[in-house]
């Protein structure tokens, strides 16, 4: 069996498209390790990164609903009271980072699971301001962004794995698998340190295969 599952994740890797010749609206399928190794390996540079690069929390398809409320309303375990063009009150939500309930959309930020100054710093410095844009509210990939607690998406930042994983050890995995789905969503680099911490977190891990349609 296991001689079948090597050969089975080798010829999945063979088969998927190389990321360098990849069009929007291609997908990957990959085992998860298999794609951390795809991902490219660069140094960082944050020189230049403001927040005000990306313009974020846009209303794309005017419905009166930011790209913040497009996340509660999908986001939430118990839906949420909506009132005018898009104001929500009551509702509750589950933060995995720290395995928390949440009643009422005031307690969440929403998360860019691959923080915006790290994705400058991992090729978004490149882009252009509507690339940046796109990324900042990327709502058609449900993983790209995500409701958490303010308390653990503050305690985040804009750190990598080398240097944070959520409180909630149980979400160790999913983290990482995610984040390195939506890296290679967006194409974006990896740093040293940040690919070492991801290979010691998946050995851990079940190596389950990874969909990913690319954005760019």
């Amino acid at each position: 069996m296991r001689i079948r599952a090597a050969a089975l994740t080798a010829l999945a890797v063979l088969l998927a498209p190389d990321a360098a010749h990849a069009a929007p609206g291609d997908t990957i399928t990959r085992p998860v390790r298999a794609a951390l190794t795809a991902l490219p390996v660069a140094d960082e540079s944050r020189a230049g990164c403001t927040r005000d690069k990306f313009r974020h929390w846009t209303d794309a398809d005017r419905d009166g609903c930011s790209t913040r409320n497009e996340v509660l309303l999908n986001e939430a375990v118990a839906n949420p009271a909506r009132t005018g063009r898009c104001t929500l009150s009551s509702g509750r939500w589950y933060s995995p980072y720290d395995d928390t309930y949440v009643d009422g959309p005031r307690g969440l930020d929403i998360d860019h699971y691959v923080p915006l100054a790290e994705s400058w710093d991992s090729g978004t410095s490149a882009w252009t301001a509507k690339e940046r844009e796109a990324y900042a509210n990327d709502l058609d990939d449900t993983r790209t962004l995500i409701a958490v607690t303010a308390a653990s998406n503050r305690s985040k930042s804009d750190q990598d794995p080398a240097t944070w994983m959520p409180p909630a050890r149980a979400y160790h995995c999913e983290y990482a698998t995610t984040w390195i789905a939506v890296k290679t969503r967006w194409q974006l680099s990896v740093d040293p340190a940040e690919a070492s911490a991801l290979e010691n977190v998946l050995e851990e891990c079940p190596n389950q295969p990874v969909t990913v349609e690319f954005a760019r």
